[in-house]
């Protein structure tokens, strides 16, 4: 009898698939609000403020009210007039803070340059800052106490629990330190009890840093940045970027067509580690999936009800 040849893994197989999970984190909310709604008569708000026109923000705006009506949440959209001042955009969200009903506020970034994004994001309770931005939420998590997690962060943790299981002992690697997506990462993976190293533009060797990754999480915003030689073989990778750049048609990109490709070069790195994310469809839809998560959380919590467990 012949020997059968084990099947080599494709890009396909590799590919992590965060639309699939997102969709199946959004159903799990969904239930876990009704019951909250059914049995203590809450249902999470989410209130979302956007000021000004600009296209990305209106789709992705749209996208949040759409998927939080799904859930089964209140949706409140405020959309301000790109000259609206800072102080009327407080006054909104003191308004918002005072809501009883409303247990989410985000605030769309970017605003226009006449306001001071600190200075707004500051403003909002720190209790119902779904975006986890807060500096008090910063801290919260910094030494561990229960606050709200930046969204794009706990998804990608999400993905990589559900793709390893336990992460305990794993060499972590991140590129990039921002606020949003690689400080908070790192302490994310630290309580999971990573050994986290995080690399940036500074670094010497990012290329020999990147290849002692277990886990290797790219959140630089730079266009394929990361190269398949950088890939430690096996390992997880995770691409945080979203850029866009010319079509690879000489055609389309002629008219100005543009792809959406991630800071990891996927073909190349899709061919020596054991699973990615792809760009779009990986970590991308988690972002809105977590930002449910934490309204609802925040809604359990301002009630006094310990939220259920989300996880798969």
């Amino acid at each position: 009898m012949a020997e059968t040849i084990p099947h080599a893994p494709s890009i396909v197989d590799k590919a992590i698939d965060g639309k699939a999970f997102a969709a199946g984190l959004v159903d799990r909310i969904t239930g876990a609000s009704a019951r909250l709604r059914a049995d203590h008569g809450v249902q999470p708000g989410l209130a979302v403020v956007i000021v000004g026109e600009d296209p990305a923000s209106q789709i992705y705006v749209r996208n949040k009210g759409e998927t939080t009506l799904r859930a089964g949440m209140r949706s409140d959209t405020h959309r301000l007039d790109a000259g609206t001042s800072q102080a009327d955009l407080l006054a909104l969200i003191a308004q918002l803070n005072a809501d009883a009903g409303i247990h989410g506020i985000l605030v769309q970034l970017p605003l226009p340059g006449h306001i001071d994004s600190t200075a707004v994001l500051d403003a909002i309770d720190p209790d119902k800052d779904v975006d986890g931005f807060h500096v008090v939420n910063a801290g919260r998590l910094a030494v561990g106490l229960p606050g709200m997690v930046p969204c794009t962060p706990l998804g990608s943790v999400m993905l990589l629990k559900d793709a390893l299981g336990d992460l305990s002992g794993l060499n972590a690697v991140i590129v990039g330190r921002s606020n949003i997506v690689g400080k908070p990462m790192a302490q994310l993976l630290l309580a999971q009890n990573c050994t986290v190293t995080i690399a940036h533009s500074r670094s010497r060797d990012l290329p020999a840093l990147c290849r002692e990754a277990d886990i290797l999480v790219a959140a630089v915003g730079r266009p394929e940045m990361i190269r398949g030689d950088w890939i430690k073989p096996g390992a997880v990778v995770i691409d945080v970027g979203i850029n866009r750049v010319p079509s690879a048609d000489p055609v389309k990109a002629a008219e100005g067509k543009t792809r959406v490709v991630g800071d990891v070069a996927f073909k190349e790195a899709a061919a020596v580690a054991s699973r990615i994310t792809p760009v779009p469809g990986g970590v991308g839809p988690m972002t809105i999936a977590c930002l449910l998560a934490n309204t609802y959380v925040a809604a359990c919590r301002a009630n006094g009800v310990e939220p259920q467990p989300l996880d798969a």
